[in-house]
This record gives structure tokens, C-alpha cells and sequence, in this order.
């Protein structure tokens, strides 16, 4: 492959419901272009994007991947991005990297979750999209009832830059599918498979074409003055005009171009990789979407004049190179032979070579330029999210803001030799996919690992098998309860052990009582009745004793401790035997103090669309859960604000999800421990006495 510069450069987020045939249509693209030279198929598992063993087994993304491609004297940087909701981290992190979304829909399923929750998404963001309406060729599909649904949920920006050809007047989509007609040229093709023969319009369809290319006409004429003095004098278009009309309005979000076809049989290919290369903004163009921002200061031009900097968007964990960052060029150039600085941590780097990637496949290049991506290997200590840049000339860009990690396993290593090799492990599958978090509890002794949802969370305990042998199990979760007093008790504690020799004698008279929050230590001794250098050990017993409560073993917050007596012998007494009397004196004022179990309580902020408010607000009650109020948003959706228990929330991601068809999200934190209902505390008190 050549060098190409900036202006040359297109980068494309493919995104879509899962199952709409994404990577498909890369493999589709990358065919057609001569890039590879056999079509792989998913059933096969040999495509280029998707080369994961967990991949290949599942036949469904679970990782993006960067391929590339030449057409039209442009190179296509086409990222492939994961279906799966439990991946949105990944879809997010492509399209920072890309200056427009390919929307995939399969013509038979029309417009799917997956294609509503990142269409809102792209709206927020400003970013510009290309709809690819694929499986054209299948059973029982209407492209014009296609269209009237995207008009109806999308607007009438969504616009048809070629129509399906049939027999004479009929449409030709489904079963009846011939060619296409391409409404900018005017010209219809037949397709035999990625092959296609110039064909006529049949009279009867001139008008419709007539039609849509005035509608066309009339979107890039308000792009411009002077366009539209020609619309008016109807003076035609030139090809130039027409192409730079539709990137404006592309940008503008007042035009959508779409494209129908089929993936695996090849129709409609070339037009889209037309599409792509005449029509989508260059990571140059001024108006472009800038998916990066400086931490501090200004941003730098996406210009291979300024100084070099890049963003680190993606980090592969290869079983044979090692670690390979993907990264966006956003200024200057790098080449195979200058240094790395990075401005992230401050740190020099020293990689094994600089690529392109083709899937997993690294080919070497000698450069790459401002707008374009590139890979570098063995980067020591460069993680996802950093920021590589000339050291004289150093920016900082700020990072992409991952989705809470809001459903959590507790895991244990099945043998000796897993729990040596686990921590390793995890640490390298959460620099592959930065939404995934893992943790060694200190609380409850857990090892915890944490994500979007329950597919990415059954992926990683399978890579941890399948890719690092490490083998674990799935145990209950246990939640982090607390014990606390709710009364007041006055108690005596006495330590006294004789047994021949030196004994042991400790004595204490402790009023306990409830406070906010921690352990308060006081003393009101008179007369000496303990000595002060038995305080501190007397302080020490109690704190310690914190750790255990005895209801059901959980600590114990929320009390304050008074030493006001007690007793001790000149030789018999010592610190040991002070804190024995405080651990004594400690269980039996609890007992006597009415103690209680406290729960975790969580802050709950549910979108979802408006119809399925009463399912979601009943459920929530349902939790033990309290509405605090709701916030209706721009886009239709509303806002639930929420306080339940943790206990009832460490699976209501997947709950969710089931309730919502995948169209709603939550982030939930931690607000305050409450007392547990005492039907609930008796339960969990039996257990943890079992």
C-alpha cells in the first residue's frame, strides 16, 4: 500500500445491531478492493476482523478491529465494532477514532436496538453516518418500507443515494433483486455476485429517480449560496459540487446517505466504497467531527505540518508479538525510526516496530500520517487511553469515559497453580477491554471481576481458560453488610487466667453507645482504678474486635466506647490481658446494645425510553428499592432516580436489559449503609452462622 496523505484518508466505524453482518461487509469491502484475495465467511471463521478464538466460536464480534483498504486513489480505514450491548466501551472507543459511522441494518430485521442506541449516541456526539441496509437479497424485504421506517424514526435526512432495480416497475428488492440504480449518475447496474453490467432504467422509474436526485439536489444547493443560485437557475451541478454539497451536509447532520446490498453476495460494494471515498468527510476537513480533545489548551490542527501527537484508541494482547497499541495520528507524523514519548506518564517508550494493522495481521510501514491509524508493538508501560506526542511539543488528550462496570462475579481459582497465575492474567484482559474491571475485595475476601454485562463477563472467564489456563469457578456474591448498635449498654469485661507461674489479670467497665458513623475511643477513669498505660492496649482490644461483629461475623461501625472502671493487679496485669478484658467486655455490650444489620445503600439513575416507565418503576419497588424523582431528557427518554439496596441490585444489569429489549442504562454508587428489614437480617444472619 502507498502513502497517502491527510486529505487521501477516510476512517469509518462500522456499527450496528449484532448480527446485522458488520464484519461481513469488511471482509465484503476488503474482497472487493483487492486487498485480500479469498472472501472468509463468519460460518468459517476465517474472516479478517473477527480472528479471536472466542470470536470464531461465538460467530459475533466481541472486539473492534482496524483493517484497510485502497479505492478511488483513497485509503478506507474500516473499524469493525462489536453488536454485543456488553461492548459498548469498544463501539465508543471506534468512533472517536473515525470522522463517520456505517450504520449495518439487515433489511429483513430493519432498525434494531443496537442501531437506536448508537444512532442517539452519534446525534450527541455530532458525528456524521452512513446507513448500509444489507441482506437486500433476502426473503420477504420491501426497500420502501425500509425507507418510510428510517424517515419515521430517523427523519427525512435519510436519504437514498441509489434505489433497488427489478423487472420493469417493480422495486426489486427481495427475491425479485436485480441491480441498483445509482441515483447521482443516473445510471442502473445489474450484479452477478461483486460483478455488475451497465443496464437501462426502465421509463417507468425515471420519475421516482427524477425524484430523489432533486431532493438531493435541493439538500446540496442549502449547503452553499452560490449552489443555490444555480438550483434555481436550474443550472445542473457539477460531480465537484455535488460531492462537496453532500460532505457538508454529512457533517452539517442534515443528510444521511444510504446504501442498500448485500454483504456476502457482493451486491451493491462498489457503490458503497464510492460513497465512502467521493462523499465522507477527510480528517482534515475544518468542519469534520474531532472525537479528541486537549486536556489542557487549544487543539492542534489535524495537519502533518504540526508536531506530532496521537491517541492511543485500542491494546491488543497477542499471544506471539506481545502488545500491540493501536493508535490515531491527530498531528504531525510518526516514523519507523523516531523516538516515542509518552505524554500520558511522562515516560519514554521503545517499540518493536511500527505497522498497519490488516485484523491481526501487522504489516510494516515507514509512516504514519496526521488523520491516520497506525499500530505499534512492545510499548512497555503505554495503556489505552494515552496520549503518545513530541516530547518537545508535548499535548495531553483526554480520555474516553468507559461505561460502568455495573455487574459483578465473585471468582475463585480452582487450584494452586490458577491462583499463581489469575492476577496476571486479569491484568492483561483489562488492557484489551478498559470497561472491564477486576478486584481482591479486602472487605469480604472476594475476588471480584466486574463489567457491562453477563456475555462480557462469560467471555472473560473463558479467555482466562482458553488463552492463560487458568481455571475458575463462579461462587455467591457475599455483599459487604455491617453490624452496628442501635441502644445503650454499661458492661464489665474481666480477663483472668491463673495457672501456675506469672497469671493474667484485666478488668474493664466499658458504656457503649450509638454514633453517626467509625469508633470513638474515650476514657473517664478517676483514681487510677486502670492504669493509663493500659489504655492504649485497652483501645486496641476494641479495635480489633470491630473486624468481627456477632450477629453475622461482618464489621462493626457506628460506636462509641467509654472506659470509665475496672481493676488490675501489680504483677498479674499486662497489656495482653487488657485487650483479652476489652474483646470480653466488647461481645457482651453488643449484645446488650440491640445491634443491628446494616446494609449497603445505592444511588440508581435508570434512562429508559418513556413506554417502559411502569415495568421499570415496579421493579424497582419491588428491589425494596425508593423513587426520589424523574427527569425527562431531550431525546424522549426518562430518568428514574432511585435509591434500593445493594443486595437486590448486583445482577439488575441483566435484569435491565430483559425489561428494556437492551434500550435501557443505569449507573448506580454508593450512598450510605441503612438497617436490613429484620425478616431480611434473620436470613442473612442464618446463613452466616451455617
Amino acid at each position: 500500500m502507498k502513502n497517502y496523505n491527510t486529505g487521501r484518508i477516510r476512517n469509518l466505524a462500522l456499527v450496528g445491531h449484532s448480527g446485522s453482518g458488520k464484519t461481513s461487509l469488511t471482509e465484503a469491502m476488503l474482497f472487493k478492493s483487492g486487498t485480500i484475495g479469498k472472501l472468509g465467511n463468519i460460518n468459517s471463521g476465517n474472516t479478517v476482523s473477527d480472528f479471536d478464538k472466542e470470536e470464531i466460536e461465538r460467530k459475533a464480534s466481541i472486539s473492534l478491529s482496524v483493517s484497510s483498504l485502497e479505492w478511488n486513489d483513497t485509503k478506507i480505514n474500516l473499524i469493525d465494532a462489536p453488536g454485543y450491548f456488553d461492548f459498548e466501551g469498544q463501539v465508543k472507543s471506534a468512533l472517536k477514532a473515525s470522522e463517520a459511522a456505517l450504520f449495518v441494518l439487515d433489511a429483513q430485521a430493519g432498525i434494531e436496538v443496537g442501531t437506536e442506541k448508537y444512532w442517539k449516541y452519534c446525534e450527541k456526539i455530532g458525528l456524521p453516518r452512513i446507513i448500509f441496509v444489507n441482506k437486500i437479497d433476502k426473503e420477504d424485504v420491501n426497500f420502501n418500507e425500509v425507507v418510510a421506517n428510517l424517515h419515521t424514526q430517523f427523519g427525512k435526512k435519510v436519504t437514498p443515494l441509489v434505489l433497488t432495480l427489478g423487472d420493469g416497475a417493480h422495486p426489486g428488492a427481495g427475491k425479485d433483486f436485480k441491480g441498483l440504480i445509482d441515483v447521482m449518475k443516473k445510471e442502473a447496474y445489474t450484479y452477478n455476485g461483486f460483478d455488475r453490467e451497465k443496464a437501462m432504467i426502465p421509463e417507468i422509474r425515471m420519475l421516482e429517480v427524477e425524484e430523489v436526485y432533486n431532493q438531493l439536489a435541493e439538500i446540496v444547493a442549502l449547503t452553499d449560496d452560490s449552489l443555490m443560485e444555480k438550483f434555481f437557475e436550474g443550472i445542473n451541478f457539477t460531480t465537484e459540487e455535488f460531492a462537496k454539497g453532500i460532505t457538508n451536509a454529512m457533517i452539517a447532520g442534515s443528510v444521511v446517505p444510504l446504501i442498500v446490498g448485500s454483504a456476502t453476495e457482493g451486491y451493491g460494494i462498489d457503490e458503497l466504497l464510492n460513497i465512502i471515498s467521493y462523499y465522507m468527510p477527510a480528517p482534515n476537513n475544518k468542519k469534520a467531527h474531532i472525537g479528541f480533545r486537549a486536556l489542557e489548551g487549544e487543539n492542534r490542527p489535524v495537519d502533518e505540518d504540526q508536531p506530532f501527537s496521537a491517541y492511543v484508541f485500542k491494546t491488543y494482547m497477542d499471544p506471539f508479538v506481545g502488545r500491540i497499541s493501536l493508535f490515531k495520528v491527530l498531528s504531525g507524523k510518526i516514523t519507523k525510526n523516531d523516538s516515542i514519548y509518552n505524554a500520558t506518564r511522562k515516560i519514554d517508550e521503545k517499540s518493536a516496530g511500527l505497522f498497519r494493522m490488516e485484523g491481526k495481521k501487522q504489516i510494516e510501514v515507514d509512516q504514519v500520517v496526521a488523520g491516520d491509524i497506525g499500530a505499534f508493538t512492545k510499548l512497555e508501560e503505554t495503556e489505552t487511553g494515552d496520549t503518545l506526542a513530541d516530547k518537545n511539543n508535548v499535548i495531553v488528550y483526554k480520555t474516553l469515559k468507559q461505561p460502568q462496570a455495573s455487574l459483578t462475579y465473585a471468582i475463585v481459582p480452582k487450584t494452586k497453580k490458577d491462583e499463581d497465575k489469575i492476577g496476571h492474567a486479569l491484568l492483561k484482559l483489562q488492557e484489551e477491554d478498559t470497561s472491564f474491571v477486576f478486584e481482591r475485595n479486602n472487605e469480604t475476601k472476594q475476588l471480584t471481576i466486574s463489567g457491562v454485562g453477563n456475555v462480557q463477563l462469560q467471555i472473560v472467564l473463558d479467555k482466562l481458560k482458553n488463552k492463560y489456563g487458568v481455571e475458575t469457578e463462579r461462587i455467591p456474591l457475599r455483599i459487604p453488610y455491617r453490624e452496628t448498635i442501635t441502644g445503650k449498654s454499661d458492661v464489665q469485661g474481666k480477663h483472668k487466667k491463673q495457672s501456675g507461674g506469672a497469671g493474667q489479670y484485666g478488668d474493664v467497665f466499658i458504656k457503649f453507645e450509638p454514633i453517626e458513623d467509625g469508633f470513638e475511643f474515650t476514657e473517664e477513669v478517676f483514681g487510677g482504678a486502670v492504669p493509663k498505660n493500659y489504655f492504649p492496649a485497652v483501645e486496641k482490644g476494641l479495635e480489633e474486635s470491630l473486624e468481627k461483629g456477632i450477629l453475622a461475623g461482618y464489621p462493626v461501625v457506628g460506636i462509641k466506647a467509654t472506659l470509665y472502671d475496672g481493676s488490675y493487679h501489680p504483677v498479674d496485669s499486662n497489656e495482653m490481658a487488657f485487650k483479652l478484658a476489652a474483646a470480653i467486655a466488647f461481645k457482651e455490650g453488643m449484645k446488650k446494645a440491640n445491634p443491628v444489620l446494616l446494609e449497603p445503600i445505592m444511588k440508581l439513575e435508570t434512562t429508559i425510553p418513556e413506554e417502559y416507565l411502569g415495568d421499570v418503576m415496579g421493579d424497582i419497588n419491588k428491589k425494596r428499592g425508593r423513587i426520589l424523582g424523574m427527569e425527562p431528557q431531550e431525546d424522549g427518554t426518562q430518568v428514574i432516580i432511585a435509591e434500593a439496596p445493594y443486595a437486590e441490585l448486583f445482577e439488575y444489569a441483566i435484569d435491565l436489559r430483559s425489561m428494556t429489549q437492551g434500550r435501557g442504562s443505569f449507573e448506580m454508587e454508593f450512598v450510605r449503609y441503612e438497617q436490613v428489614p429484620k425478616e431480611q437480617a434473620n436470613k442473612i444472619i442464618e446463613e452466616a452462622n451455617k
